[in-house]
């Protein structure tokens, strides 16, 4: 929702949450104070202050709404039969709604503090990149442990993404992009399913994707066998 689509409907809390969208907007994080805010909302500090408890707590709750905004494009992209072109299409989806958002993409991801418990909309984001990697994994493509694979894919996607919003509008270099996922997609990924590959690495991360789907083993057997599967997959 932008300033100009504010209506006397709009709760308080709506069109401060909206006033601090279009300012981050026009002039970045040093745009957002809470007279401005509270000018473009029509509230007055003290609202502020009782919603959001201060400047911090209104840029969290914006940076929440952002990946609300972000994720409501990423749950709608269907999977295919083909999980690391899923994986691509996901990568270019995160790009293209940071370049079309440069300053909230920055709040999001370039204010992360040790620590802080992720909004909500940030965990079910995470969820999202999991559920890729598992199904790449399932296909027994994936040549690393699940948890490295997302890390590393969730490292170089935003951080290829900070550094391309830093360029110049009209010089993003956006081929960038696109070596950076070629780059991470083969180094966690394999040619041909793992289970065709010699070696006990391929087989333990295969198996370590099946085994939510079992039901031979307790629930202690299992943990002990993805500990036993994570520490063969890490030896490569």
């Amino acid at each position: 929702m932008s300033v100009e689509e504010i209506t006397a409907e709009d709760g308080p809390r709506e069109r401060i949450l909206a006033a601090t969208a279009k300012l981050l907007s026009e002039g970045g994080q040093e745009a957002v104070s809470t007279r401005a805010v509270g000018a473009a909302a029509g509230v007055q500090a003290p609202t502020i202050y009782r919603l959001f408890g201060d400047k911090q707590g209104l840029l969290d709750a914006a940076a929440a709404e952002g990946f609300a905004a972000y994720l409501s494009d990423k749950t709608g992209l269907e999977p295919t039969g083909d999980p690391i072109e899923d994986l691509r299409a996901g990568w270019d989806l995160h790009l293209g709604f940071g370049l079309a958002n440069p300053a909230l993409y920055l709040l999001m991801y370039g204010r992360q503090r040790p620590g802080a418990t992720p909004p909500p909309a940030a965990v079910a984001g995470t969820e999202i990149l999991a559920a890729h990697i598992r199904r790449i994994a399932e296909a027994g493509r994936l040549r690393v442990t699940e948890e490295r694979a997302a890390q590393l894919v969730h490292a170089a996607g935003s951080g290829t993404t900070v550094t391309l919003i830093g360029q110049p509008e009209g010089q993003r270099d956006l081929e960038l992009s696109m070596l950076a996922r070629e780059a991470v997609i083969a180094a966690i990924t394999t040619g041909a399913p793992a289970a065709e590959t010699p070696g006990p690495v391929g087989a333990a991360v295969a198996l370590r994707a099946a085994l939510p789907g079992t039901e031979a083993l307790t629930e202690a057997e299992q943990a002990l066998l993805r500990e036993w599967l994570d520490r063969i997959a890490r030896s490569q």
